[in-house]
This record gives C-alpha cells, structure tokens and sequence, in this order.
C-alpha cells in the first residue's frame, strides 16, 4: 500500500501525522511511504529524517492525496483538503465530526473511507488514540489557565500557587477522566487547591487514593457545578463522550456567578466544547471574554509542543497504521472490533451512531460497511 502524510494546515497545527520511525516500520513491511515536503519541521524532523528511513518526498499536498492509498494526518482534513479525497481512499486521523457537519457531508460526498483516531477503543473501554492527546492537553489545561489568569491577560492576577500567606488559585476541574487527572496531577503541582468532579464514584476513588488528599473529589451534578463556580479562580472542562457532542455543563447565565477575570478552559472543544459560550481559538489568539469571564478554548492545544505531541501520537496509531496498510481496512476491522468502532465514514454512508445522532443523519452499521 502507498501511505501519504501531507503537511497540516489547520493554523498554528506543528503535528505531524507520521513520525520517521513510523515510515520506517512501514517500508519494512513492504508498503511505500510519501510524505509532503517540510511536513515533520514543525515537530523537528526533516525532510532528511524521512529519506533516510525510506521515505519519498513529494513537493505538494496535492501530489500526496492524488497518489495515497491511505492518508495519515493529525487533524481533521480542512476544506480545501477534503476535496482531494476520493473515492476508495482510506482516511486514518483525528476527525471530531459530531460537532462538524460541513466535514460530515464533505466526507460522505468523497466516497472516502475514514477511521477516526478518537473513537478507536481497545478492551477495557479506553480510547488508546485519543489518550496520549488528552495526557497532553489535560497537562498544558492549568498551565495555559495560568496564563490567561494572569492580569496582562485578562485575568483576575491570581497566582496558580499563591505565596505565604496569600492563599493560592481556588480550580475545579469537570471529569475525572484522562484529561482531568493530568490536568489535576499538573495543577496540584502548581500549588493550586484543587476540585475534581465526576459521575463516577469510583473513579473518584480512585483519584482520592493516588493524590493522597492533595485535592478534593466531588460527585458532579448541576447542583454542584453551580455551588462551586462562585469559588472558583479556573474551572477546566474535560468532559467526553465518545464521537458524540459534548454535553453543556455551565451555562451563559452562570457565568454571572463567577469572580471577574475567572477563566474557563475547554479541553473538550474539538467535540463542540463542555461550556455554553465555548467557540474554538487558535495557539494565534487563545483567548477571549465574555461576561468578564476569560475563555482559553484552542481546539488543537497538543500542537503547542509538537514534538512530545507527535511522537507520542505515532506510537499510539503505529500498530493500527500497519495493520490497515498490510491487512487493508476491511480485514483488518474484521480481525479487529476495537479498529471497527474507529469506522466513521464509507462509501457516503455515515457509520458511527453518535454522529448521526448529534447531526441528524442515518448511519449504516459498521458490521454491514465491511460487508
């Protein structure tokens, strides 16, 4: 199979979709690896890195799409690239299509088929390709709220960790789930007095057990959020569920219960965003108010460091990479339910029932697509 990696093109996206060890591991198995010209700069990797591994370097994203059999990305193929695609042509990367109808329709129109990074899962219920991004972002969540904190920013001028006798930043962070512990492990280092909420009370547990009462647990319902928001100086969202929306936690009207110059921090808007007011940002201009309340809502924060980003990111989709490529994707789905749950879009039908549901559109069964 020829394998394709054009340059990402989504604003400050320095990711890149395969790593010159990936192509590497490919090339051994037989298949062929092209990649976009300055692709892997932005994540420290040359050209030469590539070459030296076996890889072909093509000058345009226009010759990668024309001549791939699959294409690897990062992030969801933007406008100008979803018309590359066509039909019988595998798409493997992040795709976040439920709150993306234009996407959506574009994808079904290209005859394409897509395999979603974010709704891969393996057998404890994890999502193996979503979780190395989530570590990420979940860690750079407090640091980037410390910021925007920050007066020159926006913010209210609290200090993550306070200093003797100020008291430190008062944060709440929504999910207790991958994000939400890495958010919670970098906060709790920064100082701050932490609060994490959770519909799980043994995930709660759980995080009571390894932080060792360095921070509060609290079971979430809207009761709690709304008594909360009053106290807080950051309130992170990392909420998720899986290929599907995400659910609106606070509301407009509840950021009048916030402190002015509190910030929100939305992990979760690549799914639309866990806050009523929540639109996405860039890495360009992160930020902005609304009701005096600073909202940081980037929607590809592990692009921020690109480097730990996208080596962690190839090590999770390498193995599933190789077997789409050396099985193709129907076998290698068929071999495989937890790929299969990855199946988002084929041959113009939508195959992932979250999606249809968020978009109102029928969905065919996974099952039936590789058939």
């Amino acid at each position: 199979m020829k394998i394709g990696c054009p340059t990402e093109i989504k604003p400050q996206e320095f990711r890149v979709g395969m790593t010159p060890n990936a192509a590497r591991e490919a090339i051994a198995r037989g298949h062929s690896v092209i990649i976009q010209k300055g692709a892997g700069l932005g994540a420290g990797f040359t050209d030469e890195d590539y070459t030296a591994a076996g890889a072909v370097i093509l000058d345009t994203a226009e010759e990668i799409f024309a001549k791939a059999d699959m294409i690897v990305k990062v992030k969801e193929p933007q406008a100008v690239e979803r018309k590359m695609l066509r039909e019988g042509q595998l798409l493997f990367t992040y795709l976040h299509l439920a709150p993306d109808p234009d996407q959506t329709h574009d994808l079904l129109a290209s005859g394409c088929t897509a395999i979603a990074y974010e709704t891969v899962t393996d057998r404890n219920g994890g999502l193996p390709l979503l979780a190395p991004m989530s570590e990420v972002a979940g860690r750079l969540a407090p640091q980037s709220g410390a910021w925007a904190l920050q007066k020159a920013n926006g913010g209210s001028g609290v200090l993550m960790g306070g200093v003797p006798g100020v008291r430190p930043a008062n944060v709440a962070i929504i999910g207790g789930g991958v994000v939400g512990t890495a958010a919670a492990r970098v906060a709790v280092g920064m100082g701050a007095n932490v609060t994490v909420l959770d519909r799980s009370v043994a995930r709660l547990s759980y995080l009571d057990d390894i932080f060792m009462g360095r921070l509060t647990t609290q079971y979430s319902d809207a009761g709690a959020v709304q008594e909360l928001l009053p106290r807080m100086d950051m309130v992170v969202g990392a909420v998720l569920v899986p290929g599907a929306a995400a659910p609106k936690l606070v509301s407009r009207e509840q950021l009048g219960l916030m402190k002015p110059g509190s910030v929100l921090v939305d992990v979760a808007i690549d799914q639309g965003g866990c806050f009523e007011t929540s639109k996405a940002t860039t890495h360009q201009d992160p930020i902005y108010d609304v009701d005096s309340i600073i909202h940081y809502c980037v929607a590809n924060m592990p692009g921020a460091v690109a480097r730990t980003s996208t080596i962690a990111l190839g090590n999770a989709t390498m193995p599933f990479m190789l077997a789409l490529a050396s099985k193709g994707w129907k076998q290698a789905c068929a071999e495989d339910p937890h790929l299969l749950d990855g199946l988002n879009v084929h041959a113009g039908k939508l195959t992932y029932y979250a999606v249809g549901e968020a978009l109102g559109l029928d969905v065919m069964s996974p099952q039936l697509a590789i058939k």
